[in-house]
């Protein structure tokens, strides 16, 4: 006869906490950098919060009581900068990192410039290996990094593919940044939002667009920035201890759905072209 399993149990609820901890938040001031921020705050975490624009960033420092810090992280003197700072202020407290930068120049390839193209890559990935170059630097105890990637990335999707191409080098970057930062007891993982109803998106996208997504994704509406949030407060606490290396799909199910036409089998087919005879 078995006998009962007497090994301790683990305690699931404290390790959302991050009481005490020092997190940079890169794109703080709106959208799911806002909603990620006061997430963070609600654990405990306090705050860098940095943004490009000087009233976004001292908004949300102002709700969340952390700190505003203007900066453009495509640039490398602004990156250090903002790591520099806030390693002064948390000292060996920092440990998290949560990069919400980005942008979708989405054009044709054939109407895809070099600029465009180097737009892409500057703000989706070379300030993203800034921000892991710096942060690995600055986060002497270890910790979490979580970066904003996008459904791009990982499915084909017309007119986004310089954007696309830029987002599957962050997907690739976040893994062997994972790898290489281990050893430190650095976690560096990614989440891949569909469509988030960010203001940006919002003022960009009609509501009957937005009403038609429904019939694609499978949870039936597209995400608020909250739900992106939640997704990276459990990659940036305790609750993801174990995980790294992972890119998460946050998209209500739509990258698991084929977009094929419906097929119209008459009534009994399904089971008619399954059989063996």
């Amino acid at each position: 006869m078995a006998q009962p399993e007497r090994s301790p149990v683990a305690n699931y609820v404290n390790p959302v906490s991050l009481e005490g901890r020092g997190f940079v938040v890169l794109g703080a001031g709106q959208g799911i950098g806002r909603q990620t921020s006061h997430a963070l705050a609600q654990a405990g975490a306090r705050l860098f919060c940095v943004d490009r624009d000087l009233d976004l960033a001292g908004a949300i420092a102002e709700e969340v009581r952390g700190v505003a810090c203007v900066a453009d992280v495509s640039v490398r003197a602004d990156v250090e900068r903002v790591f520099a700072e806030a390693s002064d202020r948390f000292g060996d407290t920092l440990r998290g990192l949560v990069d919400i930068v980005g942008i979708a120049d989405i054009r044709a390839i054939p109407d895809t410039e070099d600029a465009t193209w180097d737009r892409n890559f500057d703000l989706n990935v070379r300030h993203a290996f800034l921000a892991i170059q710096m942060g690995a630097r600055a986060m002497t105890k270890g910790g979490a990094m979580v970066f904003v990637s996008s459904i791009s990335g990982t499915h084909s999707i017309a007119n986004e593919t310089s954007y696309g191409a830029a987002k599957a080098a962050l997907n690739h970057l976040v893994r062997g940044a994972a790898h290489e930062l281990g050893p430190h007891q650095i976690r560096v993982n990614a989440v891949t939002p569909g469509f988030v109803r960010t203001p940006r998106l919002l003022a960009a996208l009609s509501e009957e667009f937005w009403g038609g997504l429904k019939s694609y994704i499978p949870l039936g509406r597209a995400a608020d920035p909250s739900d992106v949030a939640k997704t990276i407060l459990f990659l940036a606490s305790d609750m993801s201890a174990y995980v790294t290396g992972a890119v998460m799909p946050v998209d209500g199910g739509l990258s698991v759905v084929a977009p094929v036409p419906h097929i119209p089998f008459a009534p009994g087919m399904q089971t008619r072209v399954g059989a063996r005879s």
